[in-house]
Formats: C-alpha cells, sequence, structure tokens
C-alpha cells in the first residue's frame, strides 16, 4: 500500500509575508469552491496556506484549544509522550487541523492515515515500526477501521507491542515486536460507531462544536489576507452567516466569492459583490442551499407539509435517500427547518416563515398561491 509522507514539524516552507495561520475547519477533505476544479497540487497548496501552524493561531473552539494546551505543556514538562487522543464532532470542524498543529506544538513527527485504506493488520504494522518515540500517528476516520486493524492495534496503543505471526499451520510462530512509545490521534463524525474497547484507549477525548457567527467571519478576514484579497468586514459578516457554523464551508465561501470578484469586479470582496456571488450559487441568508430549498418545498407541495418518508421524497426529487439524509437534513434539523418524526419529516413554521420572506431564489419552482394552508 502507498504510504503517505511523514509530515516533520520543521517542515513549514510557507511564505512568511502571507502572515499568521489560522483556523480552517479541516479543508483537506473538503472539495474546493470556486468557478473551476482545482488540481490536487493546487488544492494542497491553498489548504497548507489556510492551516494555523500553532494552537495560538487558532479561532474558535477555545475551550478545546485550552485543555490541549494544557495537555501538551504538562506532557513537555513530564518529557513524555503524549497521551492517546480522539476528536469527534461534525465535518468541517477542524478535527484534522487539530491534529497536524499539536506535532508542532509538540516539536515531533506526523503520520497521517485514514481508516477506509486499512484494510488489513499488514497495513497499519508499517506506520506503528516507523513511529519515532513521542511522534504522532493520525488515523482519519477511525471508524472505518476493520475490526481485524483495530484489534491489532489494541495492544500497540496499550502496551506499546505488536505481535506478528510468521508462517502458516505447524510452522507458524508469534515474534513480539516491542514499539516506541508513539501517540494515536484518532478523528471521527461518528464516535458511536467506534466500539468500547477501541474508545476506551483513548486516554483524552474533545468534541468540536459548530462556531459562532462572529469567529467565522474573523476566520474569513484572517484568510482572505492569506490569499491577498481584499475583504469589507461587512462582507465577511455576510459570507460567515451563511456558512453553516463551519470554517470549511465558509473557506469554500471565500474562494468562491474571491473567483467572482476578480472575474466580475475590480478584485475587492464588497459587501455587495459577496451578495451577488452568493445569490448566483443560490445561497440565501441563512445558508440554505437550493437542493434544501427543493427538500422543502417538495414536502410543502407534494407531501402537504409532511410527514413524508425519506425514501419517498427521495423519489420525488430523483434524489437518493441516503444523500438526503447525509447531506442535506442535518442541517435542516439542526435549524429547525424540519423534524423527524415515527410518520416521516414534517415542515416547521419555521421554514414556511423563512421561505416565505426569503427572496425567490434560483431553483425554487412553487408560488405562494400553490402552497396548501398548513398552519
Amino acid at each position: 500500500m502507498a504510504r503517505k509522507t511523514t509530515i516533520s514539524s520543521m517542515d513549514d516552507d510557507r511564505d512568511p509575508a502571507v502572515g499568521q495561520g489560522s483556523w480552517d475547519g479541516g479543508l483537506s477533505r473538503g472539495a474546493g469552491a470556486g468557478s473551476g476544479a482545482l488540481a490536487d497540487g493546487e488544492q494542497e497548496q491553498l489548504d497548507e496556506e489556510l492551516r494555523p501552524s500553532r494552537l495560538q493561531d487558532v479561532v474558535g473552539q477555545r475551550d478545546v484549544v485550552e485543555r490541549l494546551m494544557i495537555l501538551l505543556e504538562a506532557t513537555s514538562k513530564r518529557k513524555e509522550p503524549l497521551g492517546h487522543l480522539l476528536l469527534d464532532g461534525p465535518p468541517g470542524l477542524g478535527k484534522t487541523t487539530l491534529a497536524t498543529v499539536i506535532p508542532r506544538e509538540l516539536g515531533t513527527d506526523i503520520q497521517i492515515t485514514a481508516g477506509p485504506s486499512l484494510n488489513a493488520p499488514k497495513d497499519l504494522l508499517p506506520y506503528l515500526t516507523n513511529a519515532a518515540h513521542g511522534s504522532v500517528l493520525f488515523i482519519d476516520e477511525i471508524h472505518r477501521m476493520p475490526p481485524a486493524v483495530e484489534e491489532f492495534i489494541y495492544p500497540a496503543m496499550e502496551d506499546f507491542r505488536v505481535d506478528i505471526t510468521l508462517g502458516e499451520g505447524l510452522n507458524a510462530r508469534t515474534i513480539n515486536m516491542k514499539l516506541q512509545h508513539f501517540t494515536v490521534i484518532g478523528a471521527t463524525t461518528r464516535s458511536g460507531m467506534l466500539t468500547a474497547p477501541l474508545r476506551d484507549r483513548f486516554v483524552n477525548r474533545e468534541h468540536l462544536d459548530f462556531y459562532t457567527q462572529q469567529e467565522l467571519s474573523t476566520i474569513i478576514l484572517r484568510n482572505s489576507g492569506k490569499l491577498r484579497t481584499h475583504m469589507d468586514p461587512a462582507a465577511a459578516e455576510e459570507i460567515a452567516m451563511r456558512s453553516r457554523g463551519t470554517p470549511r464551508k465558509a473557506n469554500n465561501w471565500l474562494r468562491w466569492t474571491r473567483d467572482f470578484a476578480d472575474a466580475r469586479a475590480d478584485g475587492r470582496i464588497t459587501l455587495d459583490v459577496a451578495q451577488a456571488a452568493l445569490r448566483m450559487k443560490g445561497v440565501d441568508a441563512a445558508g440554505l442551499e437550493e437542493q434544501d430549498r427543493r427538500y422543502l418545498e417538495t414536502i410543502i407541495t407534494v407531501f402537504g407539509g409532511g410527514p413524508a418518508g425519506v425514501q419517498a421524497i427521495g423519489h420525488t426529487m430523483n434524489i437518493p435517500a441516503d444523500t438526503l439524509e447525509d447531506e442535506v437534513e442535518p442541517f435542516l434539523l439542526r435549524e429547525g427547518f424540519i423534524q423527524r418524526t415515527p410518520r416521516g419529516r414534517t415542515i416547521t413554521a419555521k421554514a414556511l416563515a423563512h421561505l416565505n420572506a426569503a427572496d425567490r431564489s434560483p431553483g425554487r419552482k412553487a408560488s405562494q398561491r400553490d402552497r396548501p394552508a398548513l398552519f
């Protein structure tokens, strides 16, 4: 299996004139925003430019950052490896970013892999044997590790050893290999899918939550400076308001508005430019996109406000039900636009009020007189 490059804590060849790092919310897994697709190398370079290099550069998650600073300070004083750390929370909040910042604070190296890429114990073995004392092994989407790999990593995390079986049948023999004391940092969007034995082996656990509009506005202003784009504070607040509390989404909209400003304006992102750019993308003031509004309109016009099953909604919209459950419904549920009941999904008064007050965005098909009187 092709292994990812080990990152050294001293590897930081970014241009210091760009400015200090700011919080990017795990952009390495996000799709690039803009008028065209970015090449892998360009995407990687942009992601690295927007990543913070130190914990003090992180915006938001103050309680989490403060606790991590205490852990790192205590670890440095005792001169011993950091205890295993589990980061959980919704996508796009910066789990990967935090995992790459911690080794820089410790002055050690990091190896990066992902749960789905570890198909068998032999895939994990090179990472374990190459781990230096105090180094970090970051496993993204750790809940997707196969059971065989999960059981193989137990003794490595607890006793810092692995048992390797050579040969088969009567000629088989087991070799016990000692490992350097290292730190496993796991990231997951579904902590409930972790087995109890694996979850209990993480000494430290931190949950990342959504960001406030002020925090996102600060992130956008900082990152616009890194992208060498002039942005008005009012434009940053407008983008932050439509970013769903997620730094990854905020950075994607920042890149899109920068492209829009370069192509349709003088390159400066003003409030009017930001509103025009997001209007072209079909993003309204509440952060709803075209597919979100179409979902709500389908429940209203086709199912009379609900309840309606997700399978029926998916067939009506010609979208797979699992796509609706994973991509559309989480934000609508969090914001109170829909309710999930035993009989199906129902529209809420908040959603009706928002659709009545919202501008007629692209993708919205039903008119006000077509709606039934639900409330």
